[in-house]
């Protein structure tokens, strides 16, 4: 198959970027949208030009590297997948493919297609944690947790920390990622010991980093390759205002 590609070039965060056009010939339509990349890029570099710049690293789903836009959708057409998980088939032979970074001033553009989400690390930072004493491996029975908790706890941490979430958002918020991150301590019996500090805080470091509110359309959900639910923002906000509503000199 043969298409055309839109693709976005920016040096770095303080310069102006734009759409490149660039044409493929003979793709294989079983080929991944990253291979795809890989022949361009071969291409350029064979023509003396800079290869495209785009994050990646397992090409599994799994690391949530390869942030991009594409054809105005985060991660492409498909859902519940990342864009290493996209195959060309997904695309008609002759088709124009519009591919752009993560839009977040959250995100700043590294390059090209590569952007820098260390924010999301400093939210994890702030409150992603435990402070409860280990020593060595309990039993696996030794605090029996419901099934329904262990399921919304491993449906919050399925996430991938992609950012897609903050792309499909039209005010770049992070409430879904956070929500993930906040839900995956509260439910269980070891995350209590900071779970009113812990709202507190990863919500004062998601402001601080300049994502927006949030839009209450629920495009984050349905974009998230990790089909994270947007029971996960409800839990935030739960969590949030009663650690607001038990803060010193809120007390009743």
């Amino acid at each position: 198959m043969n298409v055309k590609l839109k693709v976005w070039r920016q040096k770095n965060a303080s310069t102006s970027g734009k759409l490149v056009e660039y044409t493929l010939a003979n793709i294989d339509p079983d080929m991944s949208f990253l291979e795809m990349f890989d022949v361009l890029n071969g291409e350029l570099t064979q023509k003396g030009e800079e290869p495209i710049i785009f994050d990646h690293d397992c090409r599994e789903g799994i690391c949530g590297s390869c942030s991009m836009f594409v054809n105005g959708r985060a991660h492409g057409p498909q859902t519940g997948g990342a864009v290493c998980q996209l195959y060309m088939r997904s695309f008609r032979d002759g088709e124009t493919i519009v591919v752009e970074p993560w839009r977040s001033r959250a995100f700043p553009i590294i390059k090209d297609l590569s952007v820098d989400r260390s924010a999301f690390d400093r939210i994890v930072q702030s409150g992603g944690y435990i402070s409860v004493n280990t020593g060595s491996a309990p039993d696996a029975n030794e605090i029996l947790v419901p099934r329904q908790i262990q399921e919304s706890t491993m449906d919050a941490a399925a996430c991938i920390a992609c950012g897609a979430c903050v792309a499909a958002c039209k005010n770049a918020s992070a409430m879904l990622f956070v929500g993930a991150q906040v839900s995956r301590f509260a439910l269980l019996p070891q995350g209590q010991s900071e779970r009113r500090e812990r709202a507190e805080r990863m919500v004062a470091q998601m402001d601080s980093e300049g994502f927006g509110a949030c839009s209450f359309t629920g495009a984050c959900a349905v974009e998230c390759p990790a089909s994270v639910p947007l029971e996960a923002i409800t839990r935030l906000n739960r969590e949030y205002l009663g650690a607001k509503l038990i803060s010193p000199g809120n007390e009743s």
